[in-house]
Parts: structure tokens; sequence; C-alpha cells
């Protein structure tokens, strides 16, 4: 098929409804509403459903009574609208059904502005709602990668009965690029033998989160743990970039990885030899991946929108076996390639520690960027 200009946002609406979407709910949030206008029109065209809730928290449970059919279906929202979301993404990570949620992530903390950032790392790969679970989750860097993404993630929420995120920011969900859409999957007609939808010919079926005794939860919640251990083990991904021959590595995700690419081939036109390790599971993290590559650097330098939530992983990947050092923008703001490549620049010429929090180091290194009043 021929590439044609899209839209982050409309193109990750496609991608899903491609990949056999038979049910969406939603409500409109900055920066991610054009997914759910695309979504208006196209879904009743297919007489599929489409339902835009009443607030998040309609959204959410409307997914979940639709996931429990076995159908697949799908949400999308901002960093506002999925704090508002957690506790039923926890009610269907208890349940074990399949979902796919899409963040095209915004500024915060709070209301925050409608700029893109990746402040919403820790709430989606570190838990989200109550309990002990896991999400997989995606990050493409590209409207390509959106759209290739947001179909595996389907493939792999049912794969595992699992809740798989697409995690974008604003920039990659609003920009335009040349893309390939995949072809139209039937919807299918088979349903999974854990599915409810009329027990007419069959055993009656049950689905709950709820377990009033304590050992029948445990039982779940083991089952659940082992599942994950099967994605920690077949689902890890990411992309390398001059790694070969690297002195030293970059390690960044979705929109800031794009940028860290620039300034990667920056500093290697400049004689530093430099890589880039950009994950594309947030979750599973490429932590084994990263480990090994602390044995070949001398020294990482983690970029991100935020205030160094990724940094935190990848610092225990590394063991403090290397000195690691990070760079973010905050706000609503993408770092520019030249301050990318101010910070590798840094980072070769030395010296290295692994003394102190790196997260403190920037810090002092941003008062002179952009001063922040005190408070006292």
């Amino acid at each position: 098929m021929a590439k044609e200009l899209m839209e982050g946002n409309e193109a990750v609406a496609e991608a899903a409804i491609r990949a056999g979407l038979v049910a969406y709910f939603g409500y409109p949030i900055t920066p991610q509403t054009q997914l759910l206008e695309w979504m208006a029109r196209r879904m009743p065209e297919l007489g599929r459903a489409f339902v835009q809730a009443e607030s998040e928290l309609g959204a959410i449970n409307m997914v979940y009574g639709a996931a429990c059919t076995g159908a697949r279906t799908m949400t999308s929202s901002s960093g506002p609208g999925v704090s508002l979301m957690l506790e039923g993404l926890s009610y269907i990570a208890g349940t074990e059904v399949p979902m796919v949620l899409v963040n095209v992530m915004r500024g915060g903390p709070g209301l925050g502005n409608i700029s893109p950032a990746q402040g919403d790392y820790n709430q989606t790969v570190h838990g989200g709602g109550h309990g002990d679970y896991h999400t997989i989750v995606l990050a493409p860097s590209s409207v390509q990668e959106s759209i290739d993404l947001t179909v595996l993630a389907f493939d792999l929420a049912e794969k595992y009965r699992s809740i798989a995120t697409v995690l974008i920011d604003g920039s990659i969900g609003q920009m335009m690029e040349p893309a390939e859409l995949p072809p139209m999957r039937p919807i299918s007609t088979e349903k999974p033998d854990w599915a409810v939808y009329g027990s007419e010919g069959r055993p009656r079926r049950f689905l709950s989160s709820i377990y009033l005794d304590p050992p029948a939860l445990e039982r779940t919640n083991l089952r659940i743990q082992e599942r994950w251990l099967q994605v920690q083990a077949n689902e890890v991904r990411y992309k390398e970039y001059f790694l070969d021959d690297a002195e030293f590595a970059v390690v960044g995700f979705g929109s800031a990885g794009r940028v860290c690419l620039t300034a990667v081939r920056a500093a290697r036109a400049a004689g530093i030899k430099v890589g880039l390790l950009r994950p594309i599971t947030l979750s599973p993290f490429p932590e084994q991946v990263i480990y090994e590559l602390s044995k070949r650097v001398q020294g990482m330098l983690v970029v991100e929108m935020n205030t160094g939530q990724m940094l935190d992983d990848v610092r225990n990947a590394v063991r403090q076996a290397i000195p690691v050092e990070f760079f973010g923008r905050l706000g609503g703001l993408v770092p520019f390639p030249d301050e990318v490549l101010t910070e590798i620049q840094n980072l070769a010429r030395g010296p290295l520690t692994t003394d102190g929090h790196p997260r403190q180091r920037w810090l002092q290194r941003m008062a002179a960027i952009n001063p922040s009043p005190s408070l006292n």
C-alpha cells in the first residue's frame, strides 16, 4: 500500500480500527481529541460501537464491560483523564481481560497545559491503579511506529489477557508524517473460552476482580505475576543506533528519543563515539539490554521530557557500574537537539562520576536555563 500523509492521532485511530476494534469508548481531552473525533465518524460507518461517555470514569467502565465479552475494545485519553480511569484499569487488570489504552501525554502535574510531555511515565509504567499488576507499555517515536505498535497492542493484550498501553505525547499525536496503514482485518467471530456473552449451550461463566477469600485472591495475583514473567521473557523491544563501537550511550524514548537521534548523529559528525538506545517497550523495560550495554560504554545520558522518571529504571539496570547523567525539559517543552548535543559533549569531556544523584546535577544546570522563584 502507498504511504499517505497522516496526523498521529488519526493514524492511531485508523490503525486500531484496522486491527479489528469492535468498540471504542472515550471522552474528549486535548491533545488526543482528534483520535476520538476520528472514531466518532469511522466506527458508525463500519457498524461498530462508538460512545462518547459522560466522563473518563464512564468511559473506562464501558470498556470494562465490553472487554469481558472478548471483543477488541479501547479508550484514549491524556494524563488527567487517565488519572480518573485508574480505578477502572485496576478492575480490568484484576479481572484479567484484555484492552488497549492510548495515552497522548501533556504537561503536568494537575491540569498543566496541552503541550507535549512525558510526565505520565511513572503513572503508566509503575502501577497505575491499586494492587499488584503490570501493564504492557509501548512507546513509538513516529507516526508509522504509532500505527504499527497500536496493532501490536491489541495482539499482545489478547495474548496475555492484559492491558496494553500505547504511550505517545502531544507532538507525535498531532504531527503529520507519511505513513502506511495496515490492511483491514476481519472482525473475529470466535470468542475466547473465558468471555461472557450469553450462556446458552455452555456452562455459566463469571468474571470479577473481587475475591473475598484471601487464598483465592493470592492465587489470582500469582497467576497474574506468572503471566507477567512470560511477557518479560518474550516481549522486550528496543532499537539501537550507532552502538557497535560506542564509548558513550544516550537513552531516550518517544519524542525525546527522536531528538536524541539527531543529537547523536551530530556528535558522531564531531568525532564523539556515541550511540542511542531507544526503548520501545517501557514495560517490560529492557533492563538486561541496558545492563549489558553498561559493560561496553564509559557513561550514559538519559534524556526525557520529565524530571527523570525513566532515569531511575536506567540507573537500576546499570547497577552503578558506570556514571549516568540526565537531561530533561519540563512543562511541555521539547528538548532541542543542540541542548542534547551539549550534554553529550559534557559527558564525553568528563570527569565522570557515580557520586551523588544525576537529577540533582541536572537541577543545578537547569537553574541557569530557567530559574524558578524561591518559595522562601
